[in-house]
């Protein structure tokens, strides 16, 4: 029998036991939970619908109105993303809005650019740079798709006004018990 033969029937032995412990005992935080659901609406468009030229950079570019459901027990605070997946050159950004108090229910109409609005919570920049909402301003061609995605934390975010989406993509990780989306479309 060759020398080496032992040598690797040796490393088999040691290693395949070792591989099955590791097998067996997943990594904690890779271990995803369930999440629940949320329901978005908005009383200006319907989930997959047209979204009106007001709020859009042709038009008054306001925030559109937002409502949704109940988020579940434990949920201590909401995070809203807005983001165009269809955009030239990858998703651009058009809403960041973090710490939204757990009993809103949704917001008005043109919520202020400003870094924090009281009962509505604090706000990150936009793909343009700027604090608050920018509207579908997509260029020609096919409408684009806008995604409105609410997240139901387990806790608020320390995080300052300002902050990027990939900021709370990376402070939420972990830490969402239930999202919602509504979507809507926009073309010129």
């Amino acid at each position: 029998m060759p020398r080496w033969r032992p040598i690797w029937i040796l490393i088999l032995v040691i290693l395949v036991p070792l591989g099955a412990c590791q097998e067996s005992q997943p990594d904690q935080q890779l271990v995803q939970e369930p999440r629940g659901e949320l329901s978005v609406e908005s009383s200006a468009f319907q989930h997959g619908n047209i979204i009106p030229q007001r709020y859009t950079c042709d038009g008054e570019d306001a925030s559109p109105p937002l409502s949704w459901s109940e988020p579940p027990p434990g949920t201590a605070g909401l995070v809203l993303v807005v983001d165009d997946p269809d955009a030239p050159a990858g998703t651009w950004v058009h809403w960041v809005l973090f710490n939204i108090p757990v009993e809103t229910r949704g917001l008005e109409d043109g919520v202020p650019a400003l870094q924090q609005v009281e009962s509505v919570g604090v706000q990150g920049h936009n793909g343009w740079g700027n604090l608050g909402y920018g509207g579908p301003c997509p260029p020609p061609g096919a409408p684009h798709r806008y995604h409105f995605k609410l997240y139901a934390l387990d806790t608020t975010l320390e995080l300052d006004a300002g902050a990027s989406k990939g900021d709370v993509e990376k402070a939420m990780a972990g830490h969402i018990l239930a999202e919602g989306q509504l979507i809507g479309q926009y073309g010129r």
